[in-house]
């Protein structure tokens, strides 16, 4: 009914009888000197956003909620996406995939990147992100599966496009960095009438990386028409292509002896070094077009309907790096350890990875929002429809075989290559989803509000491996519920809770295999939905003459039914026989302290984080696997990120960052452990005139050399020191 009621809206015009009768034609808001998407540019506190679906301030919303802005992304230079999840407290990554998979956030994995969304849509899977066509990137954490579906366990990761508005603008950055990095992306918006604009953001990057070169090249155009009135159209186009070479992993040592607990993480080659082989390779893209309409039918009701299709593919073939040990043809002879540590001279094998996958996904979605009083109460109504399809192809281990090619420490980026004459087979998977739902914020009295929603989801997978075929059907039902106490306009408190879950068909989890030879790590496909819940007591501040907005929040967050590699063989599936928990505290602070200070804070603290419950396939008493009582991996008892900047003079502005993460272990490995890590970066930029700025920025200011993402028997190193140069001007 609400997509045929927008649909239908969009064919009506108003005749001229019914504006003369009062009719409302257009909806404006005044009292504003400039738009939003300028103010964004120019500022560390968030003000509103539709993570909720309807727009509401960020502290009307019943759990963490952090944000970076325009300015944030722009002063930390963070252009790549990885680096702003890398920059978000509570987001550890897993080695070995490369791009966004395997993110995780307090712990809990983001559905194999499921749980990244651009504009309150899904996106694909197995891609890499840009923000050059970002406007700001919202993190809300804990269950909101009665929001946005399956999925989002430790929270959703959502993107917000840059939005065609109401002046002329246009802005054009240059930016040079070491490792040959050159990148260009202008930011143009022309109005077109009194309602009506056209904005395109376009970037080129060019980057060696020593090896790992980072090539990419980007358009996002927006149209967008009624611009405040009762019927507001608006089309966007997006393409992201990128051309890698990744650094995939690098070899650890450790200490201590074979089969001690608790040994320590050694890095040891540089994070610059470059290993693969010229022929390694990482490509990606995606091409989006996204049509919606927006019916403002008065000032507090709008139904807003999108129409969106993308094809997003990634193809991977690249070489994971390994200490040769003890190879009578390779290396013969040759240990290394702490002990007996590489030279110059220590050999190194690449072994091959390779996949490839490609998805058609299309949306279409319904959000309806309307504030009013009914029985006495005031009510903020959200409700909507969404349906989703994809169509999706995949190979997810076609190597080639090893190639025989080493190298040596001393020799990174020695050239080697070889020819691809692998051919591809794909496993098919098609998905469909249906979700509705409805959540009312009711006000029970001056300053108490409820908050009570429900979301119903229909999923339908089907999956062939090209000899054999299965499916999963499941219906599934998500509350959400929160009280808000508001003793003023500056101040909140709040308690919630909210249920999510994990469905078997997702991303390149969905297995057909069987339980004989042991096997028990198959049959996904069989197995029923994950279910997760999150409690959270938190306040939200707007303090510093509301400049600023702080937060803090204790939270719990649990999967009950996780599962598990042991079979229940007669209904051949898996069980859903774990449990873990994460219990700990969220910091959020943004905004400017005095008119020259601002500051950018996020911190996650989880002291109690626990697998309660696992099968011993599972979770065996030997071995390297966690066990019923560890810690789960990559979830540090702390993670934090700190941006602070100082106008010290009319035309200077400095910045300081620092990014934290406590120690922590890979997943199935629970002997070894990666150890904490501090980071520095700096900013320098200096205003030439009131068009044009110099920024210098510095990140990984020591050079520290640290695990980043981790795997159970190697890691990916954090970014060497890197410094840029940009020029922007505004026109």
């Amino acid at each position: 009914m609400l997509l045929a009621a927008s649909l239908h809206a969009v064919a009506q015009t108003n005749p001229p009888a019914a504006q003369a009768a009062g009719t409302l034609d257009t909806v404006t808001v005044t009292g504003q000197s400039e738009p939003a998407e300028i103010r964004a540019k120019s500022t560390l506190k968030p003000s509103t956003t539709r993570l909720g679906k309807g727009e509401q301030q960020v502290r009307d919303i019943p759990q963490s909620v952090t944000v970076m802005t325009e300015q944030l992304l722009d002063d930390r230079q963070l252009d790549d996406f990885r680096d702003v999840l890398r920059t978000t407290a509570g987001v550890t990554f897993q080695a070995g995939e490369t791009g966004e998979e395997d993110v995780r956030l307090r712990g809990f994995s983001l559905g194999q990147a499921g749980d990244i969304f651009r504009d309150g849509m899904r996106e694909g899977q197995l891609i890499t992100r840009d923000t050059f066509a970002t406007e700001r990137v919202e993190v809300l954490k804990g269950s909101a599966s009665m929001l946005f579906g399956k999925g989002s366990t430790g929270g959703v990761v959502n993107q917000v496009t840059k939005q065609p508005f109401l002046m002329d603008r246009y802005e054009v950055e240059a930016t040079v960095g070491n490792g040959n990095h050159k990148r260009v992306q202008a930011d143009l918006n022309k109005q077109l009438g009194s309602s009506s604009a056209v904005r395109l953001n376009v970037m080129k990057q060019d980057a060696d990386l020593w090896g790992a070169q980072d090539n990419r090249d980007g358009l996002a155009l927006g149209v967008r028409t009624g611009i405040g009135e009762r019927h507001e159209l608006a089309v966007d186009l997006y393409h992201l292509r990128t051309d890698q070479r990744p650094n995939y992993n690098h070899p650890w040592l450790l200490t201590g002896n074979t089969g001690e607990t608790g040994r320590r993480i050694v890095p040891v080659l540089a994070a610059k070094n470059y290993y693969g082989l010229a022929s390694d390779y990482m490509d990606s893209s995606q091409d989006v077009l996204t049509l919606s309409h927006t019916w403002r039918l008065s000032p507090q009701e709008e139904l807003k309907t999108t129409l969106r299709h993308g094809r997003y593919e990634r193809d991977l073939w690249v070489s994971a790096i390994g200490f040769c040990q003890n190879n009578a043809t390779l290396c013969p002879g040759q240990t290394v350890s702490l002990t007996n540590p590489p030279t110059a001279n220590t050999v190194l094998t690449r072994n091959a990875k390779g996949r490839r996958g490609i998805s058609d996904i299309t949306q279409l979605q319904s959000d309806y929002s309307h504030k009013f009083e009914l029985g006495g109460l005031r009510h903020h109504l959200t409700a909507g429809v969404d349906i989703t399809h994809e169509d999706a192809k995949r190979n997810n281990n076609n190597s080639g075989g090893n190639s025989g090619l080493t190298t040596t420490v001393g020799t990174p980026n020695d050239g080697d290559s070889r020819t691809d004459t692998r051919t591809w087979v794909y496993n098919t998977f098609t998905a469909k989803s249906l979700g509705v739902y409805a959540q009312d914020v009711v006000q029970l009295a001056p300053h108490w509000k409820v908050v009570g929603g429900l979301r119903f989801d229909r999923f339908e997978a089907d999956y062939t491996d090209g000899t054999a075929s299965g499916g999963r059907r499941d219906s599934l039902w998500s509350p959400r519920v929160g009280v808000i106490y508001e003793p003023n306009g500056t101040s909140s408190y709040y308690a919630s809770f909210g249920e999510s879950y994990n469905t078997s068909g997702d991303t390149y989890q969905f297995a057909l295999g069987n339980f004989a030879s042991g096997s028990n790590n198959a049959k996904t496909a069989n197995t029923p939905p994950e279910k997760s819940r999150n409690i959270e007591v938190g306040a939200k501040w707007e303090l510093f003459q509301q400049r600023a907005l702080v937060g803090v929040a204790l939270f719990r967050s649990e999967k009950y039914n996780e599962r598990n590699t042991d079979p229940d063989s007669a209904a051949t599936q898996q069980l859903l026989s774990g449990k873990r928990h994460a219990t700990g505290l969220e910091f959020n602070a943004a905004g400017r302290i005095t008119p020259n200070w601002e500051i950018f804070y996020n911190h996650t603290w989880i002291p109690s984080a626990r697998i309660d419950r696992c099968a011993e396939s599972s979770c065996p008493s030997t071995g390297n696997s966690q066990r019923v009582g560890d810690r789960p991996g990559l979830t540090p008892k702390h993670s934090l990120s700190l941006w602070t900047t100082y106008r010290f003079a009319p035309q200077w502005r400095a910045g300081l960052g620092i990014n934290h993460r406590s120690e922590q272990s890979p997943e199935g490995n629970r002997t070894v452990v990666a150890p904490a890590f501090t980071t520095l970066d700096a900013m320098l930029e200096y205003t030439l005139d009131e068009r044009t700025t110099l920024k210098l920025n510095v990140t990984n200011l020591t050079d520290k050399l640290y695990a980043d993402a981790l795997y159970r028997g190697f890691y990916t190193p954090g970014a060497p020191r890197r410094v840029y140069l940009s020029l922007k001007t505004v026109f």
